[in-house]
């Protein structure tokens, strides 16, 4: 025979004080750990959403990022000739020889500020990307000291609205324009056009790297044969999905050192939980004296203050998603330490990280309220009726 639900209820709310403590102290440990959760969720998202399935992007051979490589002009001019390269419809490759380097800016929320990306690009390379969407302002004006931000960018740092200055490179640099790349990494960079950004840099002859559009998937796997093959070039090529999808490799360090935060603080509240549930038996020694009189087994009492914990725990779970949830769609940014500048991302409490950081809640309540049950299922009646 089970002892009701109410019963279990009913010596919460008469608790309530040590309930309620309890329950913050569980709710807060998970609201840590979700909160890590849906950082690493977004920086992920960010960088898996970057890159088309038909790109191919070509650098230095064992560079890790576009900001180390180093491709000639010589060498572009080679590549955008290759067989399997997308044309426009002029005749020309769809192939975008680019700039790559980082400036530091003041944060809105931190004047010391942070590394941000400078791309430098032509009228291809701003083709090469589809989803590109002009917010404010204009494109950018070949032969012109002027940019145009991210809107990740414009959001986050300080003067990086349409009409404001930029220093970088050789002097000033106007911002004429904001685009919108989405959830992309895209959004968090600072776009100029190419042979400017080449001038301020004095790289007239050097390039980070090509991207390119193949024609389709055999095309793609034959032309990063190509450039693996080709000994004079000394390049490879990979799959810009690929590279950006390497990247989230970055959030590992956090993500592990956000998950053993938590769980020593879940062995705390597992502590805790587990007196509440230990003070919870002595004072109860009567009532569990009284429930083996009336026929209750010690299989049932076990049960019901499992459960109790469980629903102590439970309640500690849905506090900590209510703590947490109005962080969803928070923008904001990490240090990226492959490309050496900040990677935005929203933070994204999906339904799964909901039911993870409930499923933890459980694991604490179990750990907190198994020895007490024990401790209360084992009691003798004749000891436990002296209490009366």
């Amino acid at each position: 025979m089970a002892i009701p639900l109410s019963y279990n209820f009913r010596n919460l709310r008469v608790r309530k004080t040590t309930t309620i403590m309890t329950a913050l102290g569980i709710a807060l440990t998970v609201a840590v750990l979700l909160g890590i959760l849906a950082m690493v969720a977004g920086l992920r998202t960010s960088l898996q959403a970057t890159g088309h399935p038909l790109h191919l992007l070509v650098m230095r051979k064992n560079s890790a990022s576009e900001l180390v490589s180093q491709i000639t002009r010589e060498a572009f001019m080679n590549i955008r000739l290759k067989n399997g390269i997308e044309k426009r419809a002029d005749g020309e490759p769809m192939a975008s020889a680019e700039i790559v380097t980082v400036m530091s800016l003041p944060r809105k929320n931190d004047p010391e500020g942070s590394n941000v990306t400078i791309r430098g690009l032509s009228r291809v390379g701003i083709g090469l990307r589809p989803g590109i969407r002009l917010t404010a302002g204009r494109w950018l004006v070949p032969g012109q000291r002027e940019v145009m931000v991210g809107k990740s960018v414009a959001a986050r740092f300080l003067n990086c609205s349409i009409g404001n200055t930029l220093y970088f490179g050789r002097g000033e640099w106007k911002i004429v324009g904001i685009f919108d790349a989405g959830k992309t990494a895209f959004s968090n960079e600072i776009w100029g056009e190419l042979n400017q950004v080449a001038a301020d840099f004095n790289r007239s002859e050097v390039l980070s790297s090509v991207l390119l559009r193949a024609t389709d998937l055999m095309a793609l796997q034959a032309l990063k044969n190509s450039m693996a093959d080709d000994q004079r070039l000394f390049l490879e090529g990979k799959s810009e999905v690929e590279y950006y999808a390497q990247q989230t490799a970055t959030a590992a360090p956090v993500e592990f050192l956000g998950i053993f935060v938590a769980v020593i603080m879940a062995i705390g509240s597992s502590f805790a939980a587990m007196n509440t549930m230990y003070a919870a038996v002595v004072r109860r020694a009567r009532e569990i004296g009284t429930l083996r009189v009336l026929g209750f087994s010690r299989g049932s009492i076990l049960l019901s203050f499992v459960i109790e914990a469980l629903l102590l725990s439970l309640l500690g779970g849905l506090l900590g998603i209510l703590l947490i949830l109005p962080l969803n769609g928070l923008e904001s940014g990490t240090y990226n330490n492959i490309t050496f500048s900040e990677t935005g991302f929203d933070f994204r409490v999906t339904p799964l990280i909901m039911t993870i950081g409930l499923s933890f809640a459980t694991i604490m309540g179990i750990l907190g309220g198994l020895l007490p049950a024990r401790m209360a299922a084992k009691q003798d009646i004749l000891n436990a009726l002296r209490e009366l």
